[in-house]
């Protein structure tokens, strides 16, 4: 039987697809280590290391449906600007992101998951 994979959600349990890809992870048997990043934020260091993983940019993990991003005036700041508000303020970062050993990815919709993690 092959190793688990090591995997973690950053998860917030009041969304529908968090919660979809967080029951996609379990029924693949994978035991994932999950964040809930609301309660614990986020740091640069994570931030950069997701998009560094990831091939995104900051815009590209900007909840733009979020009235706070319209609010602040994100959609045409820079990457430096758009990072500083998701320090300060969790809620920005779009939702949920699966890091595994395949990959990192933002999982909407939430069927990419499997870009980065192995059906069970």
């Amino acid at each position: 039987m092959p190793a688990k994979e090591k995997v973690r959600i950053y998860h917030n349990p009041r969304c529908g697809t968090s919660r979809t890809v967080l029951g996609m992870l379990t029924e693949s048997g994978a035991e994932p280590e999950v964040v809930e990043y609301l309660k614990t934020g986020w740091s640069r260091e994570i931030l950069n290391e997701i998009l560094t993983r990831s091939g995104l940019t900051p815009k590209d993990i900007l909840r733009k449906k979020e009235p706070l991003a319209k609010e602040l005036g994100l959609e045409k700041a820079a990457d430096k600007a758009i990072l500083d508000a998701m320090i300060a303020n969790p809620i920005l970062v779009e939702r949920p992101i699966v890091v595994a050993p395949r990959g990192t990815v933002v999982c909407r919709p939430a069927e990419r998951v499997w870009e980065v993690v192995s059906r069970g």
